[in-house]
């Protein structure tokens, strides 16, 4: 038996893209899929959005691209990430497209110039003469979740500095500048995190009329009373004041249940129920009103348990609780819907 469950609602995926697409009005969408699809399953979830209108995926490295490439055959493939002698002769072999921020452009090989308008990492200063070989043009929001006048200030930047070279593809915005900056549009968006129905801003996605895709499912492996003065889980962090029923659920960090998720709600037969004590490595205590039988379903996300509240307790955000999920079977089976 497994001891979660995860399952991925692929038209969840499609309508997410679509949202975005309207958002886009006109505009290209490009479906992110590095981290394996943000924990959804790249494949699939490149499938799903390319069939709702995504035009092209995006992946960080040379290897998650050539994955994509033997599973989905001739798709427009842009690699976001820095890559190696090796990596560039194989992107070259396998028709991907490369993203340059610094260094000498490659021969023989479609590629992005990256510009930095503000993001302070990856992009160079200037933008070059473009050689044959470029075939875009691109940058990268720093704050477009929190700073609108930032944010609008790199669009001009970026604007400034390639409107001479129209003519290529220009891209620069993210799932936050999809959906809120109309200035950012250009001819395509990379988006990820709103893909998936997961808020770029931290709220609720219904906000922004998207869907989250993710659901993770465990079940109850032990219930126990708790009398006054007893405890559960390491370093005593929670003692009961009175007879208090907890549930037992196995799952723990390092399936991706966080350690910092201590406080968080999930749902227990569906009703609301906060975790309490440490959260282990392989388990997690939860507070019940009652005793219920051994078995009972425990839903950690989806069906109204969203990944934005767990990432506000945990003190992150919520793409880094999806893309820790574990997803390997000896932990966690996976399932496929396509609601």
């Amino acid at each position: 038996m497994a001891r979660s469950e995860l399952t991925v609602d692929l038209g969840a995926i499609r309508r997410n893209a679509r949202r975005l697409l309207g958002a886009l009005d006109g505009a290209e969408l490009w479906a992110v899929v590095k981290a394996d699809g943000y924990g959804h399953g790249a494949v699939d979830a490149g499938a799903a959005a390319l069939g709702a209108g995504a035009t092209a995926l995006c992946v960080a490295t040379v290897p998650e691209a050539l994955e994509l490439r033997r599973a989905l055959g001739p798709v427009r493939i842009l690699v976001m990430g820095p890559a190696s002698s090796r990596e560039i002769a194989e992107a070259r072999d396998a028709a991907l497209e490369l993203v340059i921020h610094d260094g000498e452009i490659p021969e023989g090989v479609r590629v992005h110039v990256k510009l930095d308008t503000g993001m302070g990492r990856w992009g160079l200063a200037e933008l070059p003469t473009p050689s044959r070989e470029v075939v875009g043009l691109m940058s990268h929001f720093a704050s477009a979740d929190c700073d609108a006048a930032f944010t609008e200030e790199q669009v001009e930047r970026f604007r400034d500095a390639t409107d001479t070279h129209s003519y290529l593809t220009r891209h620069i915005a993210n799932s936050a500048g999809a959906l809120r900056y109309p200035s950012a549009r250009f001819d395509a968006a990379r988006c990820g995190i709103a893909l998936y129905g997961i808020s770029p801003f931290g709220t609720d996605p219904a906000e922004d009329g998207l869907e989250p895709a993710l659901r993770w499912d465990s079940q109850l492996a032990q219930v126990r009373q708790l009398q006054p003065g007893q405890s559960t889980g390491y370093g005593r962090r929670f003692v009961a004041e009175r007879p208090t029923w907890i549930g037992i659920v196995p799952v723990g960090y390092a399936d991706g249940f966080r350690r910092g998720l201590t406080g968080t709600e999930i749902r227990v037969a569906g009703e609301p129920r906060r975790v309490v004590g440490t959260i282990s490595m392989d388990a997690f205590a939860v507070e019940l009103d009652r005793e219920l039988p051994v078995g009972t379903p425990v839903t950690l996300l989806g069906h109204g348990v969203q990944a934005e509240a767990h990432a506000r307790v945990a003190e992150t955000i919520a793409y880094e609780l999806v893309t820790g999920i574990s997803r390997a079977p000896e932990r966690t089976r996976c399932a496929l819907v396509d609601n």
